[in-house]
């Protein structure tokens, strides 16, 4: 069986999901590729099931309910690709924000080096972000540096969501526990991997904001990552993570 699953969660994603899948079946490299649809109103689901016929036994798709968050969707894939015994289990978005072409890049770090979780950064050299208003730049870059300094973790781009994680690293977490939806939801993930003193690495990237469909950012999603890490911090002073 092939040994890395990409997951890719889509509310709306219609404009782009099609050259996303396509895109990652075009790697050297076999994926395969997990949809975790939240009931797109644009019908996302159905472009990726009609895509199926072209991709037996690489493309697979959980179709859920209802819109319920990033941090759910993850969720439910991991637990997924963990029940079919995937060894790399990688999170991407679907908007080409992350570059497809990078994952062999965070593969090769987890599969050929000594590292248990790849993260894709914008930050670890200097500031790789295309597109986005300077705003934005400065609330990303300086959420990390905050989280940085209540966790104690050294890793620069610690909203990243572009990630590569051993399956062990996911079988040691309790993915129950895991309650946050947004960027508070890609903290949790690497400070648990952190606590559990698995060895995590940053592989630079060029981040390019959206040009298709819309921003799933929201305030309440800002404010779940800002109080989250406190919360994050006060569980592992009482050995609660």
């Amino acid at each position: 069986m092939n040994d890395g699953i990409v997951i890719i969660p889509t509310y709306n994603e219609i404009e782009n999901i099609e050259s996303i899948i396509r895109t990652v079946f075009s790697l050297q490299k076999p994926f395969h590729v997990l949809i975790i649809d939240d009931n797109s109103p644009d019908h996302t689901a159905q472009k990726v099931i009609a895509l199926q016929e072209e991709y037996p036994g690489r493309l697979f798709l959980e179709q859920r309910s209802k819109k319920s968050g990033l941090g759910t969707a993850y969720v439910h894939g991991f637990k997924w690709a963990l029940e079919r015994e995937y060894e790399y289990i990688f999170e991407m978005d679907a908007d080409f924000s992350h570059n497809p072409h990078d994952l062999e890049k965070l593969y090769d770090s987890c599969r050929f080096g000594i590292y248990d979780v790849a993260i894709g950064s914008r930050y670890v050299t200097g500031v790789n972000v295309v597109n986005w208003p300077l705003s934005r730049v400065l609330l990303s870059y300086f959420a990390s540096v905050y989280v940085r300094l209540i966790t104690g973790m050294e890793i620069r781009d610690t909203t990243a969501g572009f990630v590569c994680y051993k399956k062990n690293v996911l079988k040691s977490i309790n993915l129950d526990k895991i309650k946050f939806i947004g960027y508070a939801f890609q903290i949790e993930m690497k400070y648990r991997a952190y606590a559990r003193k698995f060895k995590i690495v940053e592989v630079p990237i060029i981040f390019t904001d959206r040009t298709k469909g819309q921003s799933k950012m929201s305030n309440s999603i800002i404010k779940e990552a800002i109080f989250g890490v406190i919360v994050l911090r006060i569980k592992k002073m009482f050995n609660n993570l």
